[in-house]
C-alpha cells in the first residue's frame, strides 16, 4: 500500500494560519486521519495522538488546565511541532520515538529504537497488583474468582519476581512500584534494550530493587533461584504478520517482534523452562497477542487461563506453578527444532 504524505505547502499554511494550542491539535487530528496514520504503539485514537504530540513538545501535563489550550504559541514553537507532526506522517515514525517518551501504568519512560513502545495489557494486571493470580498456589477452580482463577480478598505478596524480555525495563519498574517490597529481575537478550532500561530505572529509582541481567531468557539466571511471579512480554508476532506490519512497527526492533513461523519459538522456551524457577505457589503470566490461537492449537491439552480486561486487549494467559511442572515433559518437547 502507498504511503500517503503531506506536502510541505499544507505544513507551511498550517504555520502561517494557525494560533493557539488547540488549533495545532485539530490540525494534527485532520492531518493524520487524512493521511492514514496508524495507531496503535500507545495511543488508540488521533485525538489522543495529536494531544500527546502537541503538549508534550510544548512540555505540557496531559492534566494542563483546558485554558491553556486557547494560548498562542510562538513561531519557533510552531515550526517544532509541524516538524513531528511531518516526520509522524511523512517518515511514519512512531510517536514514542519522535518524543523519546512513552507511558505504562501512568508513568513516563523513555524510549528509542532500541526497544518496543510499551503498550501491553499487562499494565492492567499490575495495577490491580495481579489480584485474581496471587492467590495461596492450591490450584484452579473452574467456578472461582474471575478469569477462572481463584479469587482472595488477602492475596500474598511476591517477594521475588522476574520480567522476562524486559526491552525497556517498563514492566519490571511498574511492578516495583506495585510490589514495594519485592526483588524484581528484569532480563533481556539485546545489550541496546538493557542500556535502555537502565536509563529508566535509574530514572525511577529502582537501583536498589530492579536488577538488570543480559540472558537468553534463563540461561544466566542461577538454577536455585525460585520466583513467585514469572511476566513477560516476549517477541511474539508469526511470519505473516512480521511481513505485513503497517510502515510504523518497521521502525521498532525484529528481535523485539519476529518469534518464528508462528510466533511461538520464545513462548515455547519459556513454557519449557517456566517450571524450574517458579516457587510452590509462583504464577507464570505471559503474552502472546495474535499468537494465541496458535498457541491453543499447539497445545490442546492444556488449560491456559487466558486473562480478561477491562481496558481491552486479548491473548495474555496464565498458568500456575504447579500447571507448569505438570506440562513440562510436553512444552518441552516442542522445542525440538526451535
Amino acid at each position: 500500500m502507498e504511503t500517503l504524505t503531506i506536502n510541505q505547502e499544507t505544513l507551511n499554511e498550517a504555520t502561517q494560519h494557525l494560533v493557539t494550542i488547540r488549533d495545532f491539535i485539530r490540525f494534527g487530528v485532520s492531518a493524520m486521519r487524512a493521511h492514514e496514520v496508524h495507531l496503535g504503539q500507545g495511543t488508540e485514537d488521533y485525538f489522543a495522538e495529536s494531544s500527546a504530540l502537541v503538549l508534550q513538545t510544548l512540555s505540557l501535563d496531559w492534566s494542563a488546565d483546558e485554558q491553556i489550550l486557547d494560548a498562542r504559541l510562538l513561531p519557533s514553537e510552531k515550526q517544532q511541532i509541524i516538524e513531528l507532526l511531518a516526520q509522524r506522517i511523512n517518515g511514519r515514525v512512531p510517536l514514542g520515538y519522535l518524543l523519546n517518551v512513552a507511558y505504562f501504568c501512568k508513568q513516563p519512560y523513555y524510549v528509542d529504537s532500541r526497544v518496543l513502545i510499551p503498550r501491553s495489557p499487562i499494565a492492567e494486571l499490575i495495577d490491580n497488583r495481579f489480584m485474581p493470580l496471587m492467590t495461596d498456589g492450591a490450584g484452579i477452580n473452574p467456578k472461582q474468582g474471575v478469569n477462572r482463577l481463584p479469587h482472595s480478598d488477602q492475596p500474598y505478596i511476591p517477594e521475588r519476581i522476574l520480567d522476562l524480555c524486559t526491552g525497556s525495563g517498563c514492566i519490571a519498574i511498574a511492578l516495583a512500584y506495585a510490589f514495594h517490597d519485592a526483588v524484581v529481575d528484569a532480563v533481556d537478550l539485546s545489550r541496546d534494550a538493557l542500556e535502555v532500561a537502565a536509563i529508566n530505572v535509574d530514572h525511577h529509582l529502582k537501583d536498589d530493587q530492579v536488577s538488570l541481567i543480559e540472558s537468553n531468557l534463563f540461561d544466566k539466571i542461577p538454577a536455585q533461584r525460585q520466583y513467585d511471579l514469572i511476566v513477560s512480554n516476549p517477541p511474539y508476532v508469526d511470519a505473516s504478520d512480521m511481513a505485513d506490519l503497517p510502515a510504523e512497527f518497521q521502525h521498532e526492533p525484529d528481535l523485539a517482534l519476529a518469534a518464528g513461523q508462528d510466533g511461538l519459538d520464545i513462548v515455547r522456551k519459556i513454557l519449557a523452562r517456566a517450571a524450574d524457577y517458579l516457587s510452590d505457589r509462583g504464577v507464570l503470566v505471559v503474552e502472546v497477542g495474535n499468537s494465541e490461537w496458535a498457541l491453543r492449537q499447539a497445545f490442546p491439552e492444556v488449560s491456559f487461563h487466558w486473562l480478561h480486561f477491562v481496558q481491552g486487549g486479548t491473548g495474555v494467559f496464565a498458568l500456575t506453578a504447579q500447571e507448569c511442572r505438570q506440562h513440562q515433559a510436553l512444552f518441552q518437547s516442542s522445542t525440538a527444532g526451535v
